[in-house]
């Protein structure tokens, strides 16, 4: 198994509790809770928290920028292609040290663990876009 960073590990983390959460629904605190006090892996606590609040908080918003970048309704996204989403999106828009290929490829890595067969391409083709939009100046240097 590759060596993760404490940020890899909290993306996946996040992408499990929002997860968690879609299929559940329940009380945000108490799921924060449960996956800061896994023992598994050393996260980075406040980076985890951060994203994961933030991103039910923008619930909304992420939904509106995930929309015209999939072929179909974002609420008949499977909960886990929908929860890493949420996480590209998310960090495309408001993580901007993060440069877009790192946060493409940390979705699609976890797609792939925890996502239907071919999911990733779905995620690849989405956030690719929002990359477009959101990042223009920085995919237009990179692609230069």
């Amino acid at each position: 198994m590759a060596f993760k960073t404490p940020k890899q590990r909290s993306r996946e983390r996040v992408v499990q509790a929002v997860y968690q959460y879609l299929v559940s629904g329940g009380e945000v605190l108490q799921i924060e809770q449960q996956f800061l006090n896994q023992k598994e892996g050393k996260i980075s606590k406040a980076f985890f928290s951060n994203l994961f609040i933030s991103i039910l908080k923008n619930r909304t918003a992420l939904d509106e920028l995930i929309a015209p970048t999939i072929s179909r309704e974002t609420d008949e996204l499977g909960s886990v292609e929908h929860a890493v989403l949420y996480l590209g999106a998310y960090e495309l828009q408001n993580s901007i040290e993060v440069p877009y290929k790192v946060v493409i490829n940390e979705a699609l890595e976890i797609a792939k663990l925890y996502g239907a067969e071919g999911a990733f391409k779905l995620i690849n083709s989405s956030l690719d876009q929002l990359a477009k939009s959101l990042r223009s100046i920085e995919v237009g240097a990179a692609n230069q």
